[in-house]
């Protein structure tokens, strides 16, 4: 995605139980390879993770002019 991924798309990498199609490939964007999972960002199950990279999305959103 030449121009970065939309906060609330998913990423059109991920299969249908979220597993990264690029995870280990060359191809692999960098922002993806450089980011490391920890307590913070994803919790301690997929549901927190999910609601935790949800809202770090909604607070990153780009304001509008």
């Amino acid at each position: 995605m030449p121009n970065g991924k939309p906060a609330g798309v998913p990423c059109p990498q991920l299969t249908p139980d979220y597993r990264c199609q690029l995870f280990g490939k060359p191809e692999r964007p960098a922002v993806c390879s450089g980011f490391h999972a920890d307590e913070d960002t994803c919790g301690n199950t997929n549901e927190q993770a999910f609601e935790l990279l949800r809202e770090l999305e909604k607070s990153t959103l780009p304001s509008k002019a």
